[in-house]
């Protein structure tokens, strides 16, 4: 039986070998973990045979192995039907919590009748990532004010240091919590989505329901990026770029007339090449 302040962690894993042995020794060791999940998305490398040798030594963790990669929000919705607990963790299988992470999160969360809340996120040299606290993308008024500067179309919100929960318009998938019944009542994620935007989408949706959507500033986790994505820099770009389209497709595209639209088109779609480009390069 599950209590009311149990935590059930999903975790989708693509090509995770390199991490997910971490993530989950600590997810294992972490206060308030009811149940863990993993969805694994026709890894290759070596990955289930990880999750395999972590399930068989707790009760708490069981996996799904899709024989193909149906995408993100699509398997994190798979391990959310697969569990039970009335709080949901989605966490990144490069993400390396902290003992008490969870249930820090939790009890901030429980402080409000509905919250989607993330955490301050670092890298191994400490550095923030900006992604942890974001606005709505507004692609019109990025048109505008591109040409003057570059910075203009980044999302990210500076910390505000002085308060342990800042709200914000959306917080990164790397690690969310939220209760299961805040989750149900959105209808989970976006299946449209392949890979990258299910999580502003998320937030936005979980705005628009009346619930706060936070990052608290007092949790520091650190994110290991990218661990998933190294191998297959035009397969993420590409659906990253898809994701965006979708999105202002869904939540901006009605407000605004031909003319908006096919200068949000250009700016997505050819933005394309020069970002696969230099992700290839990167690699």
């Amino acid at each position: 039986m599950n209590s009311s302040s149990d935590i059930a962690v999903v975790v989708v894993s693509h090509e995770s070998a390199a991490s997910i042995d971490e993530c989950l020794l600590r997810l294992r060791a972490a206060r308030g973990v009811a149940e863990i999940r993993v969805v694994d998305n026709d890894s290759r490398d070596g990955t289930l045979d990880i999750v395999q040798r972590h399930a068989a030594s707790d009760p708490r963790l069981r996996f799904v192995g899709n024989p193909d990669n149906p995408g993100f929000a699509f398997a994190c919705n798979q391990g959310v039907a697969a569990s039970r607990a009335p709080w949901l963790a989605f966490v990144n299988p490069d993400l390396m919590v902290e003992v008490d992470t969870l249930s820090r999160l939790r009890a901030h969360a429980a402080g409000f009748d509905a919250a989607l809340l993330g955490v301050d996120l670092v890298d191994e040299r400490g550095v923030r990532d900006e992604a942890a606290r974001r606005r709505d993308p507004d692609f019109v008024g990025m048109l505008a004010t591109m040409l003057k500067s570059a910075r203009a179309a980044r999302l990210g919100v500076a910390i505000d240091e002085g308060r342990a929960l800042q709200r914000v318009d959306a917080v990164s998938g790397a690690l969310m919590l939220l209760p299961r019944a805040l989750f149900e009542r959105l209808g989970g994620f976006d299946e449209g989505y392949r890979l990258h935007a299910e999580d502003l989408d998320l937030c936005r949706r979980a705005r628009a329901a009346g619930a706060t959507v936070a990052v608290a500033n007092d949790i520091r986790v650190l994110h290991v990026r990218g661990v998933s994505s190294r191998s297959k820099p035009l397969f993420v770009e590409w659906h990253k770029h898809r994701g965006l389209w979708r999105y202002f497709r869904k939540f901006d595209a009605a407000k605004h007339g031909l003319p908006a639209i096919a200068g949000v088109a250009a700016v997505i779609w050819l933005r394309f090449p020069f970002a696969a480009l230099r992700a290839a390069l990167k690699r």
